[in-house]
């Protein structure tokens, strides 16, 4: 069974075992996708509402965004952890000949790439959807406004989770080219996210 089609207690205890996976890439993807569903919520809690007239095409392009965010991001739990067992599979591989030697060395190199591109992927969501939420600020129903904050919590945790999932992956990318790529555009997303969640943040928590 995937991770996200388990019950959320079903998936918690397996999250809690000292199985290694599924870990933080995993529960990274997880709070994008809570982010997502969030602010999408907000922005239904105000399209169709007369004293938000003023608020709908906002709201209706960022509930259209999030729906695509959600989706990749509800299916990159799974893969987070499908790759991590790619490159688990790939330690366990024989290696009594050169030739199994080498085939094992490739698969390592290859299941780490994976490992590494599918959280850089996660961030890139993350970001999309912290950049869609910050649409909503002051454009959407007020009453609501605690949970967009919240949404912008989980974007951030996306964000912030995924990068440390970069990272640490990054040591074993062989192909130098992907290596600066992934380093450095990460650390740019990683600084700009930083910096605007923690003003949009404050801007909402002002506003209650």
């Amino acid at each position: 069974m995937k991770l996200i089609d388990m019950q959320v207690k079903e998936y918690l205890d397996v999250l809690k075992s000292d199985a290694p996976a599924p870990g933080g890439g995993s529960v990274s993807a997880l709070a994008g996708a809570q982010g997502a569903a969030l602010f999408m919520m907000v922005a239904d809690l105000t399209i169709g509402k007369e004293k938000y007239a003023d608020w709908q095409e906002v709201c209706k392009a960022a509930k259209e965004k999030g729906a695509a965010l959600y989706e990749e991001l509800t299916a990159a739990v799974d893969k987070d952890t499908e790759a991590f067992n790619l490159v688990s599979a790939a330690f366990k591989m024989p290696k009594e000949t050169d030739e199994e030697k080498a085939a094992r060395k490739q698969a390592i190199a290859d299941g780490t790439l994976v490992a590494t591109e599918v959280p850089f992927r996660t961030m890139q969501l993350g970001y999309e959807g912290l950049m869609t939420a910050r649409t909503m600020i002051g454009k959407s129903n007020p009453n609501a406004a605690s949970d967009l904050g919240v949404a912008i919590l989980n974007l951030t945790a996306c964000i912030k989770g995924a990068w440390l999932n970069v990272k640490i992956n990054l040591p074993g990318v062989k192909d130098g080219a992907k290596a600066a790529y992934y380093a450095q555009e990460g650390q740019k997303m990683f600084d700009e996210a930083d910096k605007i969640a923690s003003g949009l943040y404050n801007e909402v928590a002002a506003a209650l």
